[in-house]
């Protein structure tokens, strides 16, 4: 099976539902801050808000809701493709192992497993592995909101992930988090915000690390390949 061309399908399906499906919103944010039509004319209002901000506020959260949707899109598709080799190389785990390579997360735990089975010197990967693992962050965080009352979502950091800047903020909160006591606290819990850069940033590392492992994956499974 060609699991990388089926990776990068769903990669180029990603961005292109990340730019068309987002072109409305994005076209309604322009509309309102440019004050063009239908947004030229405010209705009469003293309540002292900028005119039309509800359906500013609304476009603005459905691209934030976008992002995290192809965020979490891409996150399956990596799992996918770590899921479809482990199967197709048939890796077997003694009792107990595979739950304690994958105690970080499904990234780290894959590292664990493809290291081992293919005997991989993971220095020699062209990856930031800490974007990869932030996709994986970014998925859980989205799927599992804490309240209510907010389409807010905060990102659940585990303790080693505290000590570095999350890839996935916004750019006002990337300057916040550039302090190093903000860093590096364990109660500071920024918000995911996915823009469209990092979105095909992170693409862009997923495809990046598939195109690496994939002739790895292919010598581990056809080991006479090696001797041709």
């Amino acid at each position: 099976m060609k699991v990388l061309y089926f990776l990068k399908e769903r990669t180029k399906f990603i961005r292109q539902f990340n730019e068309g499906a987002g072109e409305s919103f994005r076209a309604t944010i322009h509309q309102i801050e440019a004050e063009e039509p239908p947004f030229d004319e405010p209705p009469y209002s003293e309540s002292g808000e900028s005119p039309f901000i509800e359906e500013w506020s609304d476009a603005t959260m459905a691209l934030e809701m976008l992002g995290r949707t192809c965020i979490s899109m891409l996150s399956a598709s990596l799992q996918l493709y770590f899921k479809t080799w482990e199967r197709e190389l048939g890796i077997n785990w003694e009792p107990g192992e595979r739950k304690k390579a994958f105690k970080n997360g499904f990234v780290q735990g894959y590292r664990v497993c493809f290291g081992s089975a293919l005997n991989l010197s993971w220095g020699d990967c062209p990856v930031n592995f800490d974007i990869l693992e932030d996709v994986a962050l970014a998925r859980n965080s989205d799927q599992h909101p804490e309240h209510i009352s907010t389409m807010r979502v905060t990102l659940v950091r585990q303790e080693k992930q505290c000590e570095r800047q999350p890839f996935f903020v916004s750019d006002a909160e990337r300057k916040m988090l550039s302090d190093p006591d903000m860093t590096s606290s364990s109660w500071m819990r920024p918000s995911l915000h996915v823009s469209p850069e990092s979105l095909v940033i992170a693409i862009e590392q997923v495809v990046a690390l598939g195109e690496w492992l994939e002739e790895r994956m292919f010598d581990a499974k056809y080991p006479a390949r090696r001797e041709r």
